[in-house]
Order: structure tokens, then sequence, then C-alpha cells
């Protein structure tokens, strides 16, 4: 069961059979507050183009599908001559899937600007490290001298990688793991890395804003 409220946001209850709403129902970012992180809830959840963003202070989960998506083809991204030396020369060793729970705790614990506090709270660690025991959710890990200094996670759903978050502790390594993903996504026939919402870093590696019909065509 469903409530729809004045302001044409969907309102969700832990026993939905975890639908989402239709794209023409979606006016605003933000579509639909409520429910849990069932592992089919967040299945359809990305299949449908949404994704959770944060928990209020009152427990309920609000969930979004940006008018404007940011994106990124993985045969498409900027690779400075700076990172490229970074790549060859600074000795990471770059592994996947093989310390999840540390990522998604260190992504948890960066600070970023114009955000008071992060949205990564004890129910997204324990609802992604289940994804990721299921197997939809993924890991790049960087590490230098045997020290994990950057990574990044995501979800991997119709050949679409919705990138969730990183972190970087040497300069550049959050940069490289954002290159691997690429060189993995282009290995696998990946055909879209989702980044969400802006960000001028990652414009800076080649992303850019489509609109959510379109992300949806790609994503069907």
């Amino acid at each position: 069961m469903k409530l729809l409220d004045k302001d044409n946001k969907i309102w969700l209850l832990d026993d939905d059979n975890f639908d989402f709403p239709s794209q023409d129902m979606m006016s605003d970012d933000l579509v639909a507050i409520g429910g849990d992180f069932h592992p089919q809830r967040l299945i359809n959840a990305y299949s449908n183009g949404l994704f959770p963003w944060f928990i209020d202070e009152l427990g309920y989960i609000h969930w979004f599908s940006p008018q404007k998506r940011m994106v990124l083809k993985p045969d498409e991204m900027k690779v400075s001559k700076s990172l490229k030396k970074s790549i060859k020369n600074r000795g990471f060793e770059i592994k996947s899937n093989t310390n999840f729970i540390e990522v998604i705790k260190n992504c948890s614990k960066i600070k970023r600007k114009h955000e008071d506090d992060t949205w990564i709270d004890d129910n997204f660690i324990q609802a992604y490290t289940l994804m990721h025991n299921l197997e939809f959710a993924n890991s790049i890990e960087v590490y230098l001298e045997n020290k994990l200094v950057g990574g990044l996670y995501g979800i991997l759903i119709n050949d679409v990688f919705c990138g969730e978050s990183m972190f970087s502790f040497e300069s550049d390594a959050s940069k490289v793991a954002f290159y691997y993903l690429c060189e993995w996504a282009k290995q696998n026939d990946i055909k879209l890395i989702d980044c969400q919402v802006y960000n001028p870093h990652l414009e800076s590696l080649g992303a850019y804003e489509i609109s959510r019909e379109e992300y949806f065509k790609v994503l069907k």
C-alpha cells in the first residue's frame, strides 16, 4: 500500500510489494519517502532510476530520482597527464570486492563540502553490505604499501553501475579507483556509470548531465 500526500510525494509502507512510482508520477527530484532497506526494494529502486539519499531525523528514507542525472560512459573518462603519472608511478595496488565493508565505512567518514554530516549511517552500511553479499554491490579498492588509501562502491543493475560514494586518503587515490572502475566497466560491457547528481570533481573526469528521461531510456 502507498499513500500520496498533497505535495505529490509517495509515502511507502514497510509492507509494500517493494514497487515505486512510475516515471509519469515523478515531478521533483524527491519522489518517495519511507519504506525500508529490504534488498528487493533496493533492487527495484535502482532498476527504476531511484536511489536512497538519506534518512531524516524521524527515521524515514528519502528516495530520489534527479531530473538532471550526472553520468559517464566508461570510454569517455578524461585522464589528465598527472593522473596518468599517478596510475603508472605511485605504486598503487588495485583490488575489487575484497574489502567492501572498509570502503563503505571510510566513505562514511569523509567530510564533504556543503554537508554537515554524512548520509551513510549504520543503516546504509548494513543494507549495502548485505547487497554486496548478494553480489549486487561492488567496490574498487586502492592500496599503497598494503594500506587501504582510496576506493569507491556502488550498485550494478541492468548494465549500469550506480556509483554511491568514494573516498581518498592519498592524492589521486579516488581518481585512480574511478579510472579502474571505467576499465572494469569497459571489459564487462557496462553501458553507463551513474554519478547521480552534479559534482565538479566528477565533471573534471568527464561526467556530464542528461535528463531523467534520457537516463531511463538507457536503464531500460
